[in-house]
C-alpha cells in the first residue's frame, strides 16, 4: 500500500469496499477495513454507464465486478486522462491497458 502514496488522489468504485470485506472475511486477517478504505475518492455515477460499460466491451467481456470497475475508471480518465489504472488482477489491468489507461 505504501506504494499508493506516490499518487495526489486515489478513486474507486463503491465496490471495492465489499470486495476488500469479503477479502479479509476469507481470509481471516485483522485489516480494519474502515482505515483502508477512508483514503479513498468515491466515484459515485450520477447516471448509468452504458456508454463506458460498452466502451470496456468493445475490448473484452470482463466478469460483472470487473466491468463496473472499469466503467467507473473511464469515468474518471475523462476528467483526468493521465490517470493511471492500478489492480493485482492480471485481466483487468490488460484490459485496462487496451482502454488507455497507464499501469504500475
Amino acid at each position: 500500500m505504501v506504494f499508493l502514496s506516490r499518487f495526489d488522489r486515489l478513486y474507486s468504485s463503491t465496490l471495492l469496499e465489499a470486495e476488500l470485506r469479503s477479502a479479509v472475511a476469507r481470509e481471516g486477517k485483522p485489516v480494519i477495513v474502515k482505515n483502508v478504505v477512508a483514503w479513498l475518492n468515491w466515484v459515485y455515477p450520477r447516471r448509468r454507464l452504458t456508454s463506458q460499460l460498452d466502451q470496456v466491451l468493445t475490448v473484452a467481456t470482463p466478469k460483472g465486478s470487473d466491468l463496473w470497475h472499469l466503467a467507473c475508471a473511464l469515468v474518471v480518465k475523462a476528467k483526468a486522462p493521465e490517470a493511471f489504472f492500478i489492480t493485482l488482477d492480471r485481466n483487468q489491468a490488460q484490459i485496462a491497458r487496451s482502454l488507455g489507461f497507464r499501469g504500475l
